[in-house]
Parts: C-alpha cells; structure tokens; sequence
C-alpha cells in the first residue's frame, strides 16, 4: 500500500513539473492595454425665427451636414487640438478626439480644455452664427456619466449644445 502511495506522489510530482513550464509561458503572456478614447456628441439646429435673440430652440429643424469645430488649448492657452466634425442626416454629431492627449491632468482635462464651435451650415437660409448655448466663443463640455466599453475599449462621451445657426432674413416681428 505504502508502494502504491509512493508511486502515485512521484507520478504527480513529475505531472506538475510537465505542468509548470506551460502555466509559466500563459503568466507572462502581456494583456492587451485598454484604450480609452474621448468622444463629443450634441446636435445642431436652424433656431426659428420666432425665437430669434433667445436662446430657445423650440420649433428649431435639425441641420444635416452642419460643421462644428472641438478646440482644446492646454494650461498656457495654447491651442492642444482642433478637429471638425459633420452632423448626420439628423443634426446630431459624434466625434472622437482622437490623437487628443493629456499633458497635465488637472488642467489639460477635456472638461476644462476644451469646447464646441460652430463653423459652418450648409444651409443658405440658416447660416448666421448664433450664440445658443456659446455656440460662437466655444460651448464648454458636460459629463453626463455616458460611456461606451468593450473588452478592450472604453468611450467616455462628453456633450456640448445644442447648438443653432439662425435665419439671416427673419421678419420683424410687429407688436399690437
């Protein structure tokens, strides 16, 4: 019985070291890095004239193929990134900042750096800048706690606007 014992603790002991090399190799196998990307989001719309020189956006259209511009400029207000980018069919743009880069957390972070510019509207009827939400000087950026994640990818989306372009021929409005 003590043989039978003894054979089978020999037998395992070589198994383990057959084992061991291979659990090694899997050990130092690197994990993929976790990509975390910035994204900015919002809509861009044609304010009515009935709303004109307010902020309102009520009976506002969406502007498909509008351009916003993302400007970040870092600590000593220089300018870190700029990028364009289009609204879909529905006025809605979603642009990942790709290439942006921290170069000091506190004061280089997206919500602090960076902002949303109109740039142009495709529409010839609604192309004058407006400053609904600061459209024009740079609209800041919100965090509404929306992100995107994968098994190696995460999205963190940040929203500026909404944004209006307005009528350049609105008709004066009379009062009674």
């Amino acid at each position: 019985m003590a043989s039978k014992i003894l054979i089978i603790f020999i037998s395992s002991i070589m198994m383990f070291q057959l084992v061991l090399p291979s659990l090694a190799t899997y050990e130092n196998v690197p994990t993929a890095a976790k990509k975390v990307d910035v994204v900015v989001e919002g809509m861009v719309y044609c304010q009515s004239c009935k709303h004109f020189g307010t902020w309102s956006l009520s009976e506002a259209e969406p502007i498909p193929s509008a351009k916003v511009s993302v400007v970040c400029k870092n600590h000593r207000d220089q300018v870190s990134y700029y990028k364009a980018f289009e609204t879909d069919g529905n006025g809605y743009f979603y642009g990942e900042l790709e290439g942006f880069k921290l170069s000091n957390y506190l004061f280089d972070h997206p919500l602090q750096s960076c902002n949303v510019k109109l740039v142009s509207s495709p529409l010839e009827n609604c192309s004058l800048l407006s400053n609904v939400n600061y459209g024009m000087y740079g609209a800041p950026l919100h965090f509404e706690k929306k992100t995107l994640a994968g098994r190696n990818y995460e999205a963190v989306i940040y929203t500026a606007g909404p944004l209006a372009f307005r009528p350049a021929n609105c008709p004066p409005t009379t009062h009674y």
